[in-house]
């Protein structure tokens, strides 16, 4: 028992325990949730392909998949089968539906028989090891970032995000888990350069350059992973003051692994637009689709527009008004913490740090987390006035300083409003369970 009293003992190995048992309630509930719900899209999906596969998963699997195979998750196990093949497909994560077809491949090369919904157990086993070491890089970022306060504060942290309200779409076939890790990698890398490295190291550019890569392959996964790149925006401008003091060849080198690293964003978002312009406008004029006429030919945003009428308070109806209330809780403490975040100042709490920081470090370590809130409020409006606002309580699973400030505001006697939020979350992951394996919204 002493170990769940004093998680700093073995807090790794009791954040593995505690997403096990996590993991097995929200799936407990959707096996139990009754039902196919209004919609037979995935089993209508998996019969239509039983004449191009040789076998039936076990029976076991096979339910598992079909309770977990739902809405968006449908789009990603069929794209990673036979690719895009429709316009609107293209609204979903290249990254995702390439890494789901390249392990099936690899599967099949190594024996696996041609299982009638082998992609739908790929992606959701990727989702499920990503959920897994995306709790281990929090961890490892909050303790990066944070780097005198406690191990308890980065455990904390981390059993935050195991009990996150994006609930059983980190276990489905969904990019949200691949997009939080590489996400969190990628900051971990960062604040790694730029806390814990001195800024003239080719260690600090490695490891910039390293994190701007791995932002960009979130971007592949979710489109709002691009928004990571304000952390190398913002280190670009730093460098560039720093050429005022004359051309050094640390700074120069400095400034091209920040500009690589931006370019590497850049790509995860436009590479697969690319991809999608060869397909739809390299024919003639009058065959074209109406996005390759326009200035900046993004078939993303064209089908956001066009078929999930995305767009600058169109979700602003008072049908979605219920909608606006579940999420309302997440972008209260979305709001509340990116606001706490811009302002709080780690040499106020040296109650809680050791008095032998470095104040360097500390400086740089604010720097990263007022970075981190800014995309975090970014993220905020943007979804709040051009999305479906209720995707909001999955996609912040990507964002790691509302799980900071929960944190501390625990430290700090809030325990109403933490205590309110844990049960928000725990509620509502667990509510969602059910109506997600039954087929029945919010999704």
């Amino acid at each position: 028992m002493q170990s769940w009293v004093r998680p700093q003992d073995h807090p790794i190995r009791d954040l593995i325990a505690l997403l096990v048992v996590w993991k097995a309630l929200l799936l407990l509930l959707s096996i139990c949730s009754p039902g196919v719900g209004y919609d037979t899209s995935t089993s209508l999906f998996y019969t239509e392909h039983d004449h191009d596969h040789g076998e039936q998963l076990p029976l076991a699997l096979r339910y598992i998949v079909g309770k977990l195979t739902r809405w968006d998750g449908i789009y990603f196990v069929k794209i990673s089968r036979r690719g895009y093949l429709f316009e609107q497909e293209w609204a979903f994560g290249w990254g995702f539906t390439r890494v789901i077809a390249l392990c099936s491949h690899v599967l099949r090369n190594f024996g696996v028989p041609d299982y009638v919904g082998l992609e739908g157990l790929v992606a959701i086993c990727i989702a499920h090891l990503s959920h897994f070491l995306s709790v281990i890089a929090v961890f490892s970022l909050t303790r990066a970032l944070f780097s005198n306060y406690s191990v308890t504060f980065a455990f904390k942290a981390a059993l935050f995000h195991i009990i996150s309200p994006a609930g059983l779409f980190l276990s489905s076939p969904y990019a949200e888990s691949s997009c939080a890790l590489l996400s969190f990698i990628g900051c971990l890398l960062f604040t790694n350069s730029i806390v814990h490295h001195g800024p003239n190291s080719a260690s600090h550019d490695a490891l910039v350059l390293l994190s701007g890569i791995c932002f960009g392959l979130a971007t592949t996964f979710r489109s709002n992973g691009i928004l990571n790149g304000l952390l190398l925006l913002e280190e670009a401008f730093r460098t560039l003051l720093a050429l005022k003091n004359g051309l050094q060849i640390s700074v120069i080198r400095r400034l091209l692994a920040t500009g690589l690293g931006g370019m590497c964003v850049g790509a995860g978002f436009l590479v697969p637009q690319f991809i999608a312009y060869r397909e739809y406008c390299g024919g003639t004029t009058p065959d074209m689709r109406p996005w390759c006429q326009r200035a900046i030919p993004s078939i993303y945003t064209f089908v956001q527009d066009y078929y999930w009428n995305c767009g600058f308070l169109r979700y602003w109806t008072v049908s979605n008004l219920p909608l606006f209330l579940l999420a309302a809780p997440m972008f209260l403490i979305l709001t509340k913490s990116g606001l706490w975040a811009l302002s709080f100042n780690f040499s106020e709490r040296q109650d809680q740090i050791d008095k032998g920081q470095k104040t360097g470090e500390g400086v740089a370590a604010q720097q990263v987390l007022r970075n981190l809130a800014a995309t975090q409020l970014a993220l905020v409006v943007l979804t709040l006035s051009t999305a479906h606002v209720q995707i909001i309580t999955r996609i912040s699973s990507a964002f790691p300083v509302w799980l900071w400030y929960g944190v501390l505001a625990s430290q700090d006697g809030k325990t109403v409003l933490v205590n309110g939020f844990v049960r928000f979350m725990v509620i509502y992951a667990l509510v969602q369970a059910g109506l997600y394996a039954s087929f029945l919204p919010p999704a």
